[in-house]
């Protein structure tokens, strides 16, 4: 899954993009599905403008819409900014991966549980269900 965002008030021009994917191997081995994301990344001159939180929630809508149970990422421990949008979307530090890196940079594993999100829907879509019945009652009722 690629997910693009582009600048409205110019050109037209991408201004960034998420790329993640399920990861089906550990529901075949009787897991869960798991999305992945494996880059984010925004032109340096828009960063802060909220374009890397809404690349990565509609990422993580997907990934609800697939039935994924968890989100999950690396990122370098020095990546304030990274660690920040993640932490500020709900992630958790799962653990440090020393050397993960090719220029010998450790890594944080982010997680995000899907879990309540899929319970939420399940909530809404029964109040959704509900309500739909009281609202045919009392149209039966009227005729």
């Amino acid at each position: 899954l690629c997910l693009l965002a582009f600048d409205e008030e110019g050109h037209g021009e991408m201004v960034g993009v998420v790329i993640c994917k399920v990861d089906k191997r550990s529901a075949e081995r009787g897991g869960h599905l798991r999305g992945y994301i494996g880059m984010l990344t925004v032109k340096d001159s828009c960063r802060r403008k909220g374009i890397g939180s809404m690349l990565v929630e509609r990422a993580i809508r997907k990934m609800i819409e697939l039935n994924c149970a968890e989100a999950v990422l690396e990122t370098e421990v020095s990546n304030r900014g990274a660690l920040n949008l993640y932490e500020n979307l709900g992630f958790i530090r799962d653990k440090r991966l020393e050397k993960y890196y090719l220029n010998g940079q450790d890594a944080f594993r982010l997680k995000l549980s899907l879990r309540p999100y899929h319970q939420n829907q399940k909530q809404k879509d029964y109040k959704d269900d509900d309500q739909e019945g009281h609202t045919g009652e009392k149209n039966k009722k009227k005729t």
